[in-house]
């Protein structure tokens, strides 16, 4: 009984009991103790995302995470109560996770979850301490390699992609090295004929339950301008003219099918996919690859023709100089014997 209220203490040893005693006192003098509530994982969760991250968070994000959820944490967790939950169960959704060859970046953003998720429930006094804390995330083995296209490799890409009414936005996100979603939701009114710029103002997103919406860039730093070449602007034009019957409104996509409509990740996937088909079917080898290997394939380009990294860093839209002093480390492995070569005759 402490201060007219009983508590119920278990112990093996009389010193053991003692011991959660001096704590419990402890806790309670200083407004650490918090009573177990009967309160499952998956309610919680549930009332974290509605009420907490809702109107917060982008769209994209909150359906992020509750894929995550239901596809990582809802079968392992979600019917245990809260403050049962330890940071060896943490700890084993994690070892899991990387025995089942789970991306490390992924397990990452399932930490982020749950710890985002456990902080508030401290805050809300659900539970005395955040079990995410003392779990230890699985070490990155081996860094993925950025894929790039070679110049022939890209030469090969666009001769076969001819036959593609995708080939402009292939020869876009070559030239630009702008994201997917980024080039998908380019308008007639971000091109700026007088600043001679691609206004980077949005980026197409699709949700099951929401359709097609506009999000804002990926970061801060993704809202830019990128100068327009005479290349560049002679594509966009012959874009524009591509389904002028169709496309009346300056405020329609840039890139969209023959109905208008916006384009899907899925629907520009099938198109490499259908391109690289043509390639292989004439007899040449071609790896597989997604639109960000055309971002790549820029950046590669880009420093290979010297461009100073902070003005690649503001073209692609980088967060920090140290995502684009990435992209030099990985371009200047390939390059750097031939550099080697350069200076042999000065010895």
């Amino acid at each position: 009984m402490i201060r007219g209220k009983r508590y119920l203490i278990h112990g093996k040893t009389i010193s053991e009991v003692q011991k959660q005693v001096t704590d419990l006192k402890y806790k309670l003098a200083h407004g650490l103790f918090v009573e177990k509530q009967n309160v499952i994982f998956d309610e919680w969760f549930t009332t974290w995302m509605t009420e907490y991250k809702e109107g917060r968070v982008k769209a994209g994000t909150l359906s992020a995470y509750q894929k995550y959820y239901n596809a990582c944490i809802k079968e392992r967790l979600g019917d245990m109560y809260i403050n049962d939950i330890r940071g060896e169960h943490v700890q084993k959704l994690y070892n899991d996770l990387a025995k089942k060859e789970y991306a490390v970046s992924s397990i990452k953003t399932i930490s982020a979850v749950l710890n985002g998720c456990f902080t508030q429930a401290v805050k809300n006094g659900l539970i005395e301490r955040n079990p995410v804390d003392v779990a230890t995330l699985p070490r990155q083995t081996e860094k993925k390699v950025r894929q790039a296209l070679t110049r022939e490799q890209q030469k090969l890409f666009m001769e076969y992609a001819k036959e593609s009414y995708l080939y402009n936005i292939f020869a876009i996100m070559l030239r630009t090295g702008m994201r997917s979603g980024e080039v998908r939701g380019l308008k007639y009114t971000d091109i700026d004929r007088k600043k001679n710029v691609i206004h980077i103002q949005r980026t197409l997103k699709y949700l099951e339950h929401k359709g097609f919406f506009e999000d804002t860039p990926k970061t801060r730093t993704s809202r830019r301008d990128i100068p327009l070449t005479k290349d560049i602007l002679s594509i966009l034009e012959e874009q524009r003219a591509f389904w002028h019957f169709k496309v009346v409104s300056l405020d329609n996509y840039l890139f969209c099918n023959e109905n208008g409509e916006p384009l899907s990740r899925e629907r520009v996937q099938g198109e490499i996919d259908r391109t690289i088909k043509r390639i292989r079917e004439a007899g040449f080898e071609f790896d597989r690859i997604t639109s960000h290997v055309f971002r790549h394939t820029f950046a590669t380009r880009a420093i290979e023709a010297g461009m100073q990294p902070q003005v690649l860093k503001t073209i692609l839209g980088h967060s920090s100089l140290a995502m684009t002093m990435d992209l030099y480390s990985h371009v200047m492995e390939d390059i750097k014997a031939d550099e080697m070569e350069k200076i042999a005759n000065v010895f």
